[in-house]
């Protein structure tokens, strides 16, 4: 339930979910040329996308509603793992830390792939917990092709096999390594296309100092959790070790390597590695578990707590079933051109990035994109392909007005050459007569001197 509440936000649609909606919507031999181009990494969600806008159409519950089963699924998963190895309340309480934590009532409302990989690393993670208890091929056979699959609708998967490796028995490490190898082998075709298409991530910045200050921080609270959950036991039994060491490590691994990778390359986004917070919910909730077994003070201290906590993330839940909570709203974008734009108006996208309002959007654009030679469809790409920039200086001086669409102050500038002459040209031969901000863009009319 928690997953459906506010389920539509007004209807508003952010640039992923745009891009999301704008390739599965494709056809498939259009979807497959697009995915050799562009955004091959999500490819296999988009498949999966366009099977369910075939049958129920593109509205915002079917794109969304993937990822809130999804979300669930991984709940459940989270509950599963804590079953099996501390105890039925321990994975009840695990569960619904996981279900609480603001990173997954996010994305379990977008419609992307990151909730639908959460789920497939969990499940991946308990059938591994399974097979390390007895050398069984199926079991196995299902932890390997949980998380290939997870690893093709999103390769940093892949980084979960660092976390797994941990509660591998030696008995059973060449098993693991066997199952390793054919989880990169099946990926491997996928990251040389990705690799080709590297400059998709070039938009990504330096990891920010909060960033490692924040992840430092709940570091430390689930190394404080995984403490709670074992103190006070004279001996710890295979179960509990395996716990600690598996809530860590899907925590602390993917994440940590992808910050490491993202000191030589900017990768590094937490929505990439969500299935990390299934560790820190396995932590939480043991040790919520623990606590509860101790003295009557213990217990009322951590039932005090875990409400304080549940009352501290209720504005967070709240903006996050807003458009507001996200950095864009295209359908915003869409309302105010049509409303702004006349017929015979030029319109220059000074971003790029701006256009995917119309992978969202049905019907023509309104006024003429100045700058656009092919569009989305016939080129194969996200936001089409643009003209000389000689062909552009003379298409904006054929103009009288132009509405220009930018990104929002604070947002990296594009810088390049086709950008610079689009500026270029407004600063010289146009003067600003009107500008109007909607969420995540900013959207300027120009006119010649003197004629606004």
């Amino acid at each position: 339930m928690l997953g459906l509440w506010g389920l539509r936000r007004d209807g508003a649609v952010w640039h992923d979910e745009a891009v999301t909606i704008g390739l599965s919507s494709r056809d498939l031999p259009d979807l497959w040329q697009t995915s050799g181009h562009v955004d091959a990494v999500h490819g296999l969600y988009y498949l999966l996308m366009h099977g369910l806008f075939d049958v129920f159409g593109t509205g915002v519950v079917v794109l969304r509603l993937p990822s809130v089963l999804a979300a669930a699924a991984a709940a459940g998963g989270v509950a599963a793992i804590g079953r099996h190895l501390a105890g039925p309340r321990a994975g009840l309480c695990a569960g619904v830390v996981f279900v609480v934590l603001p990173g997954v009532q996010r994305y379990a409302q977008e419609g992307r792939s990151y909730a639908l990989v959460c789920a497939l690393v969990v499940w991946a993670t308990y059938a591994l917990v399974r097979a390390v208890e007895r050398e069984r091929r199926c079991v196995w056979a299902a932890y390997t092709a949980l998380l290939l699959t997870a690893c093709l609708v999103h390769e940093f998967a892949v980084l979960a096999l660092a976390a797994h490796a941990l509660v591998v028995r030696r008995a059973m490490r060449r098993t693991f390594v066997t199952a390793a190898v054919c989880v990169a082998l099946g990926l491997a075709p996928l990251v040389l296309v990705s690799m080709r298409q590297s400059t998709q991530v070039g938009w990504l910045d330096a990891t920010k100092p909060y960033e490692y200050a924040r992840f430092s921080l709940m570091a430390g609270v689930a190394l404080a959790a995984a403490w709670i959950a074992v103190a006070g036991r004279r001996t710890r039994t295979a179960y509990e070790r395996r716990l600690v060491l598996l809530g860590l490590g899907l925590f602390l691994v993917p994440t940590g390597l992808l910050m490491l990778l993202a000191l030589a390359k900017p990768l590094y986004l937490d929505r990439y590695v969500l299935y990390g917070v299934a560790g820190l919910a396995l932590l939480l909730g043991t040790a919520f578990d623990q606590a509860l077994r101790r003295g009557r003070m213990i217990r009322a201290g951590m039932v005090v707590a875990a409400v304080t906590a549940c009352a501290a993330l209720v504005p967070a839940a709240l903006d996050l079933r807003t458009p507001a909570s996200r950095s864009d709203d295209v359908t915003a974008l869409a309302a105010v051109l049509r409303e702004t734009v006349r017929p015979d108006d030029g319109v220059v996208y000074l971003s790029v990035k701006r256009r995917a309002w119309e992978l969202a959007e049905p019907g023509p654009a309104p006024g003429t994109d100045l700058a656009r030679a092919r569009g989305p469809l016939a080129s194969h790409s996200l936001y089409g392909t643009e003209v000389a920039p000689d062909e552009l200086r003379a298409r904006m001086l054929a103009r009288h007005r132009i509405v220009a669409v930018a990104s929002p102050s604070g947002v990296t500038v594009e810088d390049s050459a086709m950008a610079r002459v689009k500026r270029g040209m407004l600063a010289d031969h146009f003067e600003a007569c009107g500008r109007r901000t909607v969420h995540g863009s900013v959207i300027t009319v120009y006119a010649r001197p003197g004629r606004c």
